[in-house]
């Protein structure tokens, strides 16, 4: 069976991919499956789907990307949330997850990035490791070490200095704050 892949941008948690889901099913468009950044369609869409899935898309804040620059990105950004949320510590370097996944040379990749989101790629992982980091406090379930370990720090005094220099507090001060400060993914 021949797959038709539409990229969504903004689509980066498990509620987003749900989202996605049931705007397909309600419009009874055909797929296969439905992941961060992307669908993958039974069929292509006729030009009048196109109009109502995007408008319906936007109505929750989502968009689909027809630009192959766009999709790249959108490609690099779910790769990484994918990454910094799995379950499982990943020891693999951030270029090559990058190069294997997306079948491009990495200074082609962080040319792309860099040029259209204003940020180098490290940063942007940084940045969503940041936001992990904040919402495992928030949960209060792991210490600072084990955070560090799931996180790919190599210490913990790394995690706790780039953490204080992202957000002005330590690990252990930010747990202990009334009103905390995370960020959508979706606006890293």
């Amino acid at each position: 069976m021949e797959e038709f892949k539409i990229h969504i941008k903004n689509v980066v948690c498990q509620r987003c991919i749900m989202t996605v889901t049931e705007i397909l099913n309600r419009l009874e468009i055909p797929y296969i499956k439905v992941d961060l950044g992307e669908a993958i369609l039974k069929r292509p869409l006729i030009d009048p789907e196109k109009k109502v899935v995007q408008k319906e898309f936007e109505k929750v804040g989502f968009e689909m990307i027809m630009d192959r620059d766009e999709r790249l990105i959108n490609d690099i950004k779910s790769l990484i949330i994918e990454d910094v949320y799995s379950s499982k510590i990943s020891n693999q370097k951030l270029s090559s997850l990058l190069t294997s996944q997306l079948h491009f040379d990495y200074s082609h990749i962080t040319h792309i990035f860099t040029e259209s989101e204003g940020q180098s790629i490290q940063k942007y992982y940084n940045a969503i490791r940041i936001e992990r980091a904040k919402e495992l406090l928030d949960y209060d379930e792991l210490g600072i070490a084990e955070i560090a370990d799931h996180l790919g720090y190599s210490t913990p005094a790394y995690l706790s200095t780039s953490f204080k220099k992202a957000t002005g507090y330590t690990p252990s001060e930010y747990r202990q704050l009334d009103q905390k400060n995370r960020k959508s993914l979706d606006s890293v």
